[in-house]
């Protein structure tokens, strides 16, 4: 009994430091969803002068300062390419490295490298190569390579932690009956793995929509929306800064929920092939 008592008071530290850590994590961020929430005469800084969506209105409406509309759907489209690029490329070169290949190893260290350059140096080597080509940097040639950069390593990792637990019976299976290797992929493999495919798409959306180091240099003239955030701190001075924090979290959760959805489908469709339902 004096065990088990003095076992749980030593929880109370722990306790106590993971609701610091989390009010630390997240105060600041309630902090900007409250002040979005600021009427119309409302500024930057509590006490709030009543309660509206005044500013979440002004969003969609034309700025004094800055693009918010623009740079919010440039940077929504260009995570979608990069989360779709990102899927089928480490997929492939998952498939591709379960067989081996001459020079594996350069290609998998030359892919990793680009996790331990500095992100600032990636960038503006990206934008340096382009002005020597004679090409014009934009945010769907140069910032879309940027951000791939970041997030391609991150894919073929997950899916050299996928494929080291794949069982290849499965696959033995299906040529037995007759499967041809683009089926086996297509009605074997990808069904399997389904559920780790969308995880590398969150991963290549979330890190491409919020990447700030990685665009600084590489977007050309059209920014992407945290390029638009950082150039307007110093300028806009009305709680719309807030409101679009709070959308863009809003946007963050929903990606996340519907990752999180689409997973509990296909695991529930795999679930319901198994057992013959």
């Amino acid at each position: 009994m004096k065990n088990t008592n003095s076992r749980e008071r030593g929880y109370w530290p722990l306790l106590c430091f993971f609701v610091v850590f989390i009010l630390f994590l997240y105060g600041p961020l309630f902090a900007i969803f409250t002040l979005s929430f600021q009427g119309p005469q409302g500024g930057l800084t509590f006490p709030m002068n009543g309660v509206s969506l005044h500013w979440f209105a002004d969003l969609f409406e034309t700025q004094r300062v800055g693009d918010f509309k623009t740079s919010f759907l440039r940077s929504i489209t260009l995570a979608s390419l990069v989360m779709v690029i990102t899927v089928v490329i480490s997929l492939l070169a998952g498939l591709a490295f379960r067989r081996g290949f001459r020079g594996d190893g350069l290609v998998f260290y030359m892919t990793i490298a680009s996790l331990i350059v500095p992100s600032i140096l990636l960038t503006l080597g990206i934008g340096l190569s382009f002005d020597q080509l004679g090409l014009e940097a934009m945010w769907y040639t140069s910032g879309l390579g940027a951000h791939l950069s970041w997030t391609l390593p991150f894919g073929l990792l997950i899916m050299f932690a996928v494929f080291n637990r794949f069982n290849k019976s499965y696959e033995e299976a299906a040529r037995d009956m007759g499967a041809t290797p683009f089926q086996v992929v297509k009605m074997v493999i990808v069904p399997i793995i389904a559920p780790s495919l969308v995880g590398v798409g969150l991963f290549g959306f979330t890190l491409s929509f919020d990447e700030f180091a990685r665009s600084l240099l590489a977007m050309g003239v059209k920014n992407s929306l945290p390029l638009e955030l950082f150039g307007m701190t110093t300028t806009v001075t009305t709680p719309t800064l807030y409101a679009l924090g709070t959308l863009i979290t809003l946007v963050s959760f929903l990606v996340i929920a519907l990752s999180f959805l689409i997973i509990h489908l296909l695991q529930r469709r795999r679930l319901r092939r198994q057992t013959g339902a």
